[in-house]
């Protein structure tokens, strides 16, 4: 078959392929709106705090169904409040259509990498990730997640593995890291049986308490935290994000509540994970539920920006996941239509919306690995991208 019979066969197909629409319905009650529609351009060029919010999965359509559905056409959600967009390219180094290990991996590290690889290279090689430097500038770090703690583009910022499904080794490679504040769930891959899934018989939560991290494992236990480091685990596996249990705004809250004690300074990544999970299955509304969750936390670390004044917030995204388009939709924002092409990722440019100082450095179409080189000279880190010096190259990827 040649090139242009193999083009029009796949376009046939992706004629034929079913499309999957429906109208959003979900009770968005519980999301306050900004009172502004746009928040100031800050002065300078370094920040001493950089918050990164990654909403998985959460492409331009996202946001705007997200935005229709909670406030209307003439309305903003928190994020699209922030006075500097810039946008993002994600494709990997093996692929168009990046997965959520590679693309977290670029914004982690400033190098492109294959699917599926964590904090590695094609050859095996190790990047210090923009978490990793910042610790070594004296910073504090953190991290926040909806999912497992040790899912893709968390473990992206603090683990180094060939393989994004060995969570096992990634919390083995976290609980090493030094970051001081995680707070999400999945303790099934940091313990035992009966109450996990390791099967090398470490208890890394132990292990963390003995070098003297507070341990929480409840929703009242996170929120009482007081002091660095800390670690706090509510569930096996995801959250599901429910009123039971803590919210992304109320970890994000927290989170920032611990690292702000740190007097030189903090890098936080907080991911709204499972935007991207509701995108595969094409569940729209619960799309929309969850990337307004996740915009309330965007929320809380703007409000601690606009306080602090010296602390650069940045929302983007590591792909766009289903596809989405708008295809109906009233004026007032009611009946409004989604529609999927896919149950997979897609190449699209992700965008990027900033606030504080430095943020004008994000405006501008630029790869997923330049947002690390980035926020790396924002918080005045020298010698950035670079790889650790102990690196393996002999490292390979197993499925």
């Amino acid at each position: 078959m040649n090139a242009r019979n193999s083009i029009v066969v796949v376009l046939a197909l992706l004629i034929a392929a079913p499309l999957v629409a429906g109208t959003i319905s979900v009770d968005t009650s519980f999301y306050t709106a900004p009172a502004d529609k746009t928040l100031p351009l800050v002065a300078g060029d370094h920040a001493k705090n950089v918050i990164l919010l990654i909403g998985d999965g959460m492409g331009y359509c996202q946001v705007e169904a997200t935005q229709y559905t909670a406030v209307g056409p003439e309305g903003r959600l928190h994020m699209q409040t922030l006075p500097v967009t810039g946008m993002m390219s994600t494709w990997s180094a093996d692929r168009l259509i990046t997965d959520s290990a590679a693309s977290g991996t670029a914004m982690a590290t400033g190098y492109k990498t294959d699917n599926r690889r964590i904090g590695t290279l094609p050859n095996g090689q190790k990047p210090v990730s923009i978490l990793e430097a910042a610790e070594q500038r004296g910073l504090a770090t953190g991290l926040v997640a909806t999912s497992t703690i040790t899912h893709a583009t968390p473990a992206a910022f603090a683990a180094h593995q060939p393989s994004r499904y060995d969570q096992p080794a990634i919390a083995v490679d976290m609980a090493a890291s030094g970051v001081d504040v995680v707070l999400g769930s999945g303790y099934k891959y940091w313990q035992p049986a009966p109450d996990g899934v390791r099967e090398d018989g470490l208890d890394l939560l132990q292990q963390l308490q003995n070098d003297g991290y507070r341990l929480a494992r409840t929703g009242d236990e996170m929120m009482a935290l007081d002091r660095m480091p800390a670690i706090g685990l509510y569930g096996p596996d995801a959250l599901d994000e429910t009123p039971d249990e803590p919210s992304i705004a109320d970890l994000t809250r927290k989170a920032i509540e611990l690292l702000s004690q740190d007097d030189d300074g903090f890098f936080l990544m907080v991911e709204g994970s499972q935007i991207d999970w509701e995108a595969h299955s094409n569940e729209e509304d619960e799309l929309v539920r969850r990337a307004l969750l996740f915009d309330l936390a965007v929320a809380e670390a703007i409000e601690f920006a606009k306080q602090d004044g010296n602390t650069l917030v940045i929302i983007t995204a590591d792909h766009e996941t289903g596809g989405m388009t708008l295809t109906k939709g009233n004026r007032d924002g009611s009946e409004v239509v989604a529609q999927f092409s896919s149950t997979g990722h897609t190449a699209g440019s992700m965008p990027v919306f900033a606030y504080g100082p430095g943020a004008l450095a994000f405006t501008g179409l630029y790869e997923n690995s330049d947002l690390a080189v980035k926020m790396a000279r924002v918080l005045q880190i020298s010698d950035f991208p670079r790889l650790h010096q102990n690196s393996d190259s002999s490292q390979t990827l197993s499925d």
